[in-house]
């Protein structure tokens, strides 16, 4: 039975060892009308009590696949809407705080993707020439232009896959909005560096020429992510002289040039799974999200394993932060009680175009 929706102000300054005892209560009343999606980058306050755990793109699997009531995802609102497009039309996709956004995400919107559409149909003819890529980072509506236009959605799993299947279709990619993954990517693919030039929306005609754009077989967009962007080179050669025997591991995220000085570069769940894999007293230096690498260190410290954050200034994705034992208290207890807060809900068409871009993904991954 319904009650009235309970207050945020109720939990805001409450301790987060009660938030943890009030979580463990309304999970347990939830049982499995619920499913908790986490993110490797979130908070261990919250991580610990996701039903299923990972990255985005085995997060976007089972939110495919799972059968409970309420998908309550721990990550940002891009992950939220996801779960809200492949999930089925009568379960709710929440997102504990709508202030949890992505950086990287809102340096592409629609408006500057469409009208770099228009441009790059002056050069060239789109629809025939180029495909539309975007990285799972971005908003519901670009995932549906890309649905629109013969396009497909990657994540830093499967992006060099992805750019397979959109090459074996068109001559041309507008990879967007992350521009140091479509880089490594088409890198790993054996592209030279002055065929994937960057696009910049805020420019005219991306601030190439024609014989650029022409030439072009990746157009990366103009974006990154800021807590990547800050690794540099010069912490993986004072690691090397510190520790010549330590193994470097970056995600694509990275600037080209740290990638290229890594030992390994792939994705959260690569990252996981290489350093969970190597053998006891290893030593590695981590250039990826801090939360997750805290949390790495912590795992494999009986192992004898020492994993290093690889930036000397402390660089968590602060919108990844944003969900807190507070909030999330909050959002099972309004649950518990029959009070739906903070559902994802993108609209019917955009989710019909949204979906074509994702399970094109999911079938080619």
């Amino acid at each position: 039975m319904q009650t009235a929706t309970i207050k945020f102000e109720r939990f805001q300054n409450s301790a987060d060892e009660e938030c943890q005892q009030r979580i463990l209560a309304a999970k347990e009343k939830l049982g499995d009308r619920l499913v908790i999606l986490g993110h490797h980058y979130q908070q261990e306050g919250v991580y610990k009590h996701a039903h299923f755990t990972g990255d985005s793109l085995k997060l976007s699997r089972h939110a495919a696949d799972v059968d409970a009531e309420f998908i309550v995802f721990l990550g940002v609102h891009f992950m939220a809407e996801v779960a809200d497009i492949l999930s089925r039309p009568e379960q709710i996709a929440i997102l504990p705080d709508l202030s949890a956004g992505c950086s990287m995400a809102d340096m592409a919107n629609l408006a500057k993707v469409e009208r770099s559409f228009r441009e790059l149909n002056k050069v060239l003819d789109f629809d025939q020439e180029v495909t539309p890529l975007t990285y799972i980072n971005s908003a519901a509506d670009l995932k549906a232009f890309c649905g629109e236009h013969g396009g497909i959605v990657c994540t830093s799993t499967n992006a060099t896959k992805m750019l397979e299947w959109s090459f074996a279709r068109r001559e041309k990619v507008l990879f967007f909005p992350d521009q140091n993954l479509g880089r490594w990517s088409g890198y790993k693919m054996g592209i030279p560096l002055e065929q994937m030039p960057v696009w910049d929306p805020d420019q005219p005609m991306g601030g190439l020429t024609e014989e650029q754009i022409k030439n072009a077989k990746i157009l990366l967009w103009k974006g990154h992510c800021a807590v990547h962007q800050m690794f540099r080179p010069q912490n993986i050669i004072k690691f090397r002289n510190e520790h010549p025997e330590g193994k470097v591991i970056s995600h694509p995220e990275a600037p080209f040039e740290v990638c290229l000085q890594s030992d390994y570069v792939g994705s959260t769940e690569y990252i996981v799974k290489t350093i969970t894999d190597s053998a006891p007293g290893t030593r590695w230096l981590v250039g990826t999200e801090l939360n997750l690498v805290n949390r790495l260190a912590e795992r494999f410290k009986p192992d004898g394993k020492i994993v290093q954050f690889m930036s000397h200034v402390v660089c968590e994705c602060s919108t990844m932060a944003r969900i807190d034992p507070q909030h999330l208290a909050w959002t099972l207890e309004n649950l518990a009680a029959g009070n739906v807060v903070n559902q994802i809900k993108v609209l019917p068409e955009e989710a019909r175009l949204a979906k074509l871009a994702l399970d094109r993904m999911l079938e080619a991954s």
